[in-house]
């Protein structure tokens, strides 16, 4: 279409639109760059996202240790031996008399707690507290640091055990040739036992005493990892450490006490010992895992902690660093005044005698808020990018599906910069006076909405901001990362410590889809439509105004 002069109305009326939009925002954009404020506030930020990205650097080049996520590695007791070690003698993998080889104390006799006797022969003294007499005594340690160690006994103090002095338990000291004093130990000897009043203790014989020489605690890390084939129909799980099967092992695999876990070799009901049962949907997604007792307990930090650890850094820093941080910090010193500003230096009469009407005012000057605050986003996210995705896990040499994360964080926290922009730059027009009061109100409200968030509430949360854009990162990680539920559920089912499940939660508003793109697209047009409502809001207030 033509107007009476012949030019094209694009010409007449978008150019004319595109003129004041570009002179409003280039100035919007001229005073934030001019403004000391805007730079402090920007190097703040510059230096929060340099510490975690150093933070990060510094844990690549430490490299990762590997854990023992089932904890059978450990000599809970000090006797020597690793707790896997005990657990396939059938030891006590929590006491220090009991061990691979200690064979079982059997008890003759013992003496009354509280009451004062003694006893002579030739046994194996067991927790006595007094004074022992010996024609002969065991001088060495039997098979690793749990009994009385003769040779090594110091001379007792001067005065009465338990006025003067004390012993450490399990401990002696000597009190002339072929005497000692013991408090609570355990030893084998031939003499007189005198107990010491108030106190008590048995005697007997250690039965089936052998020697096992103990293995190291290497042995037991990295032991028994994932064994999933990808098929539901075919048996997955393998036990590679052998403790849910317990195949020839020489102790009894059974509780001893009541209180002990009884071990289950197929708690997941479906028929098969020691297995992991895996879950699909139609889509062939794992939904459900079911592991069996002591199976695919622990894996390999390689395979998948390492993987777990690097996605936790980028979403976690994604969620708090750019969203919970920056998406609030940001329009808090930059939105809050873009019309108020104008008001209070006296140059907003001069700008509205332009033809400009006073609702493209406030759009424009968000425009030239978001350009210096989304840019500054735009550049860091690339920049976190280009890092983890050179230095991430994996046989890449470059993790592209990193960088299209950050661009996702950059993207939703870009909106969370236009909703808080556009809210902040409203109270600004409401009351000038309390307006940064108000604003730091909501700052705070949509800070803690975002923890419940990541605490994985649903409900209250929806009625702000944060909730909106980190579900929109929740959904943007899984349509990149589509396993990252999977390894959610595999954290989960086997108990293995994992970043994911602290700052990722599968998205909720999909409805009844399960799809990420559902609920990423209703994340999007949520916060646009805040955006817009805050604006057209603003620019009702602003028409309203009488400018003085």
């Amino acid at each position: 279409m033509m107007d009476r002069q012949g030019r094209g109305l694009a010409e007449t009326v978008w150019t004319r639109l595109d003129r004041k939009a570009g002179a409003i925002t280039e100035l919007t954009i001229r005073q934030l760059r001019n403004r000391l404020s805007t730079w402090v506030v920007l190097a703040v930020s510059f230096l929060l996202l340099i510490c975690l990205l150093a933070l990060f650097v510094g844990g690549v080049r430490d490299g990762w240790e590997p854990i023992d996520n089932d904890n059978d590695s450990h000599d809970w007791d000090e006797d020597g031996y690793p707790a896997g070690q005990e657990y396939k003698y059938g030891s006590d993998a929590n006491d220090p008399f009991s061990f691979p080889g200690s064979g079982y104390f059997v008890q003759e006799g013992y003496f009354e707690w509280g009451g004062v006797g003694q006893h002579s022969g030739n046994h194996t003294w067991r927790y006595v507290t007094g004074t022992f007499t010996y024609n002969w005594i065991e001088n060495s340690l039997i098979d690793g640091e749990v009994f009385l160690d003769v040779s090594n006994l110091d001379v007792c103090p001067d005065g009465e055990l338990f006025e003067d002095f004390w012993l450490d338990w399990g401990d002696g000291c000597l009190l002339a040739e072929n005497s000692i004093l013991v408090y609570e130990a355990s030893f084998t000897g031939n003499g007189t036992l005198r107990v010491e009043e108030g106190w008590g203790g048995a005697w007997g014989y250690m039965e089936d005493v052998f020697h096992v020489d103990p293995e190291p605690a290497s042995n037991y890390i990295d032991e028994d990892d994932i064994d999933w084939t990808g098929d539901p129909n075919k048996i997955n799980g393998f036990d590679d450490d052998g403790d849910c099967l317990r195949i020839g092992w020489p102790g009894d695999p059974e509780p001893q006490w009541w209180w002990e876990d009884r071990h289950e070799p197929d708690r997941n009901r479906n028929g098969i010992d020691c297995d992991v049962e895996w879950i699909l949907d139609s889509d062939g997604n794992v939904i459900a895992i079911y592991p069996d007792d002591n199976v695919d307990e622990d894996p390999s930090e390689e395979n998948l902690a390492y993987e777990d650890a690097h996605r936790a850094f980028i979403i976690g820093t994604g969620k708090i660093a750019f969203v919970m941080i920056l998406g609030i910090f940001l329009p808090l010193f930059l939105a809050l005044g873009l019309v108020r500003d104008e008001t209070e230096n006296g140059t907003l009469h001069y700008l509205l005698s332009k033809p400009i009407h006073r609702g493209e005012f406030i759009t424009y000057r968000i425009l030239g808020y978001l350009i210096v605050a989304g840019g500054f986003v735009l550049v860091m996210s690339l920049l976190m990018g280009l890092v983890t995705a050179s230095l991430g896990p994996g046989d890449s040499i470059f993790r592209l599906k990193d960088v299209i994360v950050w661009f996702g964080i950059a993207f939703a926290t870009i909106l969370a910069l236009a909703a808080y922009g556009a809210i902040f730059n409203t109270l600004g027009l409401l009351s000038s006076r309390y307006g940064v009061y108000i604003a730091l109100v909501i700052g705070v409200y949509e800070f803690v909405m975002a923890v419940l968030t990541l605490g994985g509430a649903e409900l209250i949360p929806v009625l702000s901001v944060s909730h909106w854009t980190l579900q929109l990162i929740d959904s943007i990680v899984l349509i990149v990362w589509p396993n990252t539920i999977e390894m959610h559920l595999i954290a989960t089912a086997f108990e293995l410590p994992s970043g994911i499940t602290a700052f990722w939660n599968p998205p909720v508003h999909t409805l009844g889809t399960e799809s990420p793109f559902v609920s990423g697209l209703i994340s999007v047009i949520v916060l646009m439509l805040i955006t817009s409502l805050m604006i057209l809001f603003g620019q009702r207030q602003f028409k309203r105004r009488e400018i003085m």
